[in-house]
């Protein structure tokens, strides 16, 4: 009987737990910004603060009908710089994150939902500035994310990204290493880049 209680007891924590993560997720945690407010910039296009990264305002259309996305999700500020910078329309223009990346196809080729040439982690493409990198979900969000690298060197690439978390940066580093010939960024949910042809 006392092994049945402590199991109860156990498994109603772990539900409260989970309950209260799924609030805190939605509700802004650092009062230092606005939701909506700009944070960062790249090549003109913002990224805007969005607090608890399942917090969603309403969806960002274009004045020609084009889908953006969630505001203010990762994926909304990705599309909306390919876009308004690159001049860009995915032909699925639905989808969360991790389904930017196609395991199906193969490094190199061309990924059609998208219209925009996949690369693998590793790759024979090292990855250039302007491409959309996309990484797989995880135990705390099963979406995944995706965000633009802003900057290449020589051994490691910048990325800037939207809704990374409320207490987050805009910009973060991941080393690039080269295995057996081919470009590798160093994370291991990194699932590729994808870059307009």
């Amino acid at each position: 009987m006392k092994i049945k209680r402590i199991a109860i007891v156990i498994i109603s924590v772990l539900a409260l737990g989970f309950a209260g993560l799924k609030v805190v997720k939605k509700v802004n945690l650092n009062r230092d910004y606005k939701i909506g407010e700009p944070l960062d910039s790249l090549d003109g296009v913002k990224v805007y603060y969005n607090g608890g990264v399942d917090h969603v305002l309403e969806r960002n259309v274009t004045k020609d009908n084009y889908n953006l996305g969630l505001k203010y999700q990762c994926v909304e500020f990705v599309k909306r710089y390919y876009y308004q910078h690159l001049n860009h329309k995915m032909p699925d223009a639905y989808g969360h994150a991790k389904d930017f990346f196609d395991a199906e196809v193969e490094d190199g080729e061309l990924n059609v939902k998208r219209n925009l040439i996949q690369y693998t982690n590793p790759s024979q493409s090292k990855p250039e500035v302007g491409d959309l990198i996309v990484f797989s979900g995880s135990v705390l969000n099963k979406f995944g994310h995706v965000a633009i690298i802003s900057k290449v060197s020589q051994n490691e690439v910048e990325i800037i990204q939207q809704n990374p978390g409320p207490f987050s940066n805009s910009r973060e580093v991941f080393e690039v290493k080269i295995l057996k010939e081919k470009y590798k960024i160093d994370n291991k949910r990194v699932l590729g880049w994808l870059r307009k042809q």
